[in-house]
């Protein structure tokens, strides 16, 4: 019998043999998750340090353009009132004080101004700030002086106007760190983060005290984030309170530290930090702030002004200074009593600058559209020179004409007077628009698209094409008044009614505005009275395409067709195309090319593009000369007489109106010494209007000159010019002491010979007698 097999012994197993295994697989796993964890922080890592070093050793920011009027200049005989210069210091955000005693303050002395001007970069170089006096007379500035002696000559920075701006709508001064005060810069540590020169971008320590503090409040009191954090928050990341966006920050934070300078990152954070808003516009780092509340360069920002800068870090909506004074001299008043315990002032100083005013200036006027249809212009003639992505990112300077007091006289005038002749039913829905340049130079020193100034939409100065009707008629007149062997003012011209039969049948017959004739006139006469019948028979006798050449040579491009009617007008010409025609006609035949800007320089100063003072010979200076005599004539005796219901009979001023078939269009150019204007009323659907140029566009330019200086128009008689006595009825030359003898002036050698019969008590024998009595 068998012996039964023993049953084998188990083998010795090691205790806890089974549960080992399972947790190396767990070490194994989590040994690999955090190597790849590592590979993908370090990669990440070293995307967000890619990230970090391209931007900020990059194009940092994208600097709008900006947009300044013209600066003004004092010199003794300007005819500046005190009351303007004052206005344009307002506007500028200076403070009346007692007595001037730092950059941007004024003070207004009897019959005088004393004024602390502020630091700027001109195109012609830097002007430093600087104390100067006006005296004022009754004609205007008599002195101009500094320190009490005589300079002669003195300006203001220009008024920003506005600018071109990046699609974010970010504005900003970029500043170097030098150039932001100690005061600035101490302030902004010792409040925001106190450690900013011995941490590495983050600081742990802050982080813990914050956060006990906030969990001992029940609320969010207090923020952990160094400088350098915000700066990345601003910077590079969203302001979403996320876990993931903290982290990147801390990581970014201490790239930014690892690669650059302490002052590197303060100076950015003074160019980027959000201090405000300006409607659209986002107001961005102590530049642009510091001329925003207060007016001044930040290297002029005293030491409460920072301090009010640095409480609006904390919240710029909360501590808006304009809309929660108080709210926001507490938090500037705590600011300064931080700077005292951190020994950036002394408890003295801190005391005395919380009894100071917040010294905010009211909130600038202008916007990127203060003067909309100025800047479409500026627009206009910029897209010949420059890109747009540089306009709206190199922080480019832009010094225009624009003149701010004239501006905003040409406003108001436009949009009162239209007011007033919509109250008749029949100018319902009527608009406007006017062009005004220095008669001199061509530069245009205001504009308006329409009646409503501030509406940034459809620019009528500019894109408005409406048929000039009647201001076609100097055109007419000059392009005879060149054949000197064939017409002058005197020549006789008959104002008598006719008919052109066309080969399709039509028959065009003309009529004057009173459905009259007036028999044989002279030119000038026709011209002056605006005599449709004698003017077209003038233009047909010299021809149309003739007459629309003249129109080219007067600077205006046009593809017209040489029809008859161009005679009476039917050529669409916008307000700035018939103002630059007219700019020919004031400055006796030279093109002058109407400008709105002077010149573009870098934000350093560095000049870019001047835009000089252009002018040719275009017409014959004498032929010109003649009109603008037969122009005066207009406002003395013809269309614009109603002129001199308003001003003094020694104010000259020459022009011309201009009405449209069935009213639709109302015209009136005219210009003293100073300015030459053209102003359109009509309507947008070209409905009839029931306004002549007298009786509309004329109110607009009377209502403009009133408020300006009223400076005569007395051109320089060209050598080639004689005066002699005509009579004004035929043209007949006459003498002095006849009836209706009038003088007029000739081209040497093409004056009448023939003479008229003369009636009167003052004969050539009678003043001969005289002239020899008086010796």
């Amino acid at each position: 019998m068998s012996k039964p097999k023993t049953a084998r012994k188990p083998a010795n197993k090691r205790p806890g043999k089974k549960k080992t295994a399972p947790k190396r697989r767990i070490l194994s796993i989590l040994f690999k998750v955090t190597l790849v964890l590592s590979v993908l922080l370090v990669i990440w890592t070293i995307y967000l340090d890619a990230t970090v070093r391209e931007k900020f050793e990059g194009k940092r920011w994208q600097l709008p353009a900006q947009v300044f009027a013209r600066p003004m200049e004092f010199f003794p005989g300007q005819n500046y009132t005190r009351g303007q210069v004052e206005e344009e210091l307002k506007s500028l955000g200076y403070r009346r004080t007692d007595r001037p005693g730092q950059p941007g303050t004024y003070s207004m002395p009897s019959s005088a101004l004393e004024v602390y001007s502020r630091s700027f970069k001109y195109p012609d170089g830097d002007q430093k700030a600087q104390k100067f006096r006006l005296d004022f007379d009754g004609q205007g500035i008599s002195r101009v002086s500094a320190g009490g002696t005589d300079t002669n000559w003195a300006r203001l920075e220009p008024v920003l106007i506005g600018g071109i701006y990046p699609a974010q709508h970010e504005d900003r001064l970029l500043v170097n760190l030098k150039e932001v005060p100690d005061s600035l810069k101490k302030a902004l540590v010792a409040v925001e983060d106190k450690n900013f020169y011995s941490h590495y971008g983050v600081s742990p320590l802050s982080i813990m005290r914050a956060t006990w503090v906030n969990i001992r409040a029940g609320r969010v009191v207090q923020g952990g984030s160094t400088l350098t954090q915000q700066l990345v928050k601003n910077f590079y990341l969203s302001s979403d309170q996320t876990i993931w966006r903290k982290f990147n920050e801390a990581i970014m934070a201490l790239l930014l530290e690892w690669h650059y300078e302490k002052d590197e990152i303060l100076e950015a954070y003074c160019n980027e930090i959000f201090l405000g808003q300006a409607g659209a516009r986002a107001i961005h780092g102590f530049g642009m702030a510091s001329q925003f509340y207060f007016g001044v360069p930040v290297q002029d920002l005293t030491p409460e002004k920072s301090a009010l800068l640095v409480a609006i870090v904390k919240g710029a909506s909360y501590y808006n200074p304009r809309k929660h004074p108080e709210r926001a001299q507490k938090r500037r008043d705590l600011v300064l009593q931080m700077m005292a315990e951190g020994g950036v002032i002394s408890n003295e100083q801190s005391v005395g600058f919380k009894n100071r005013p917040l010294g905010v200036v009211a909130q600038p006027r202008y916007s990127d559209s203060m003067y909309p249809a100025f800047m479409d212009l500026v627009r206009q003639q910029l897209d010949k020179d420059y890109r747009e992505e540089d306009l709206q990112s190199e922080g480019l300077r832009i010094f225009t004409t624009l003149d701010p007091l004239v501006q905003t006289q040409a406003e108001s005038a436009l949009s009162k007077t239209v007011k007033g002749l919509e109250r008749n039913k029949a100018n319902q829905g009527l608009q406007g628009a006017l062009v005004t340049t220095a008669l001199d130079s061509g530069e245009v020193v205001a504009l308006v698209g329409g009646k409503d100034a501030q509406f940034a939409g459809f620019n009528r100065a500019l894109e408005a094409k409406r048929q000039i009707g009647s201001l076609i008629k100097p055109v007419i007149a000059l392009t005879a008044l060149q054949e000197k062997d064939k017409y002058t003012l005197a020549s006789p011209i008959k104002d008598e009614a006719f008919s052109i039969k066309f080969e399709n049948g039509d028959v065009w017959s003309p009529q004057n505005y009173d459905k009259q004739t007036h028999g044989e006139v002279t030119l000038q006469h026709a011209l002056a009275h605006s005599l449709n019948l004698a003017n077209v028979r003038l233009g047909l006798e010299l021809g149309v395409p003739a007459v629309l050449d003249q129109v080219r040579k007067l600077g205006v491009e046009t593809d017209a067709a040489p029809y008859p009617s161009v005679l009476l007008g039917a050529l669409n010409l916008t307000p700035l195309q018939v103002a630059h025609l007219y700019q020919n006609l004031a400055s006796t035949g030279f093109d002058t090319p109407l400008r709105a800007i002077r010149a573009v320089t870098k934000p350093d100063g560095e000049l870019l593009t001047r835009y000089p003072f252009d002018t040719h010979q275009v017409v014959d200076p004498a032929a010109t000369y003649l009109l603008q005599y037969a122009m005066f004539d207009v406002m003395r005796e013809g269309t614009g007489r109603r002129v001199y219901q308003r001003f003094p009979e020694d104010y000259s001023v020459a022009g011309k109106t201009g009405t449209t078939d069935d009213y639709r269009d109302s015209w009136f150019v005219g210009f003293n010494g100073q300015y030459q204007t053209t102003v359109w009323l009509g309507k947008d659907d070209n409905s009839v209007t029931r306004l002549t140029g007298a009786s509309g566009a004329l109110e607009v330019w009377m209502n403009l000159y009133q408020r300006l200086p009223q400076v005569s128009f007395i051109p320089t008689t060209p050598e080639t010019v004689e005066w002699v006595w005509v009579d004004s009825a035929t043209g007949k030359k006459s003498d002095e002491g006849c009836d209706g003898s009038v003088a007029m002036p000739f081209q040497r050698g093409s004056a009448p010979v023939e003479e008229a019969v003369c009636v009167g008590r003052d004969n050539a024998l009678q003043r001969w007698l005289r002239s020899w009595w008086d010796g």
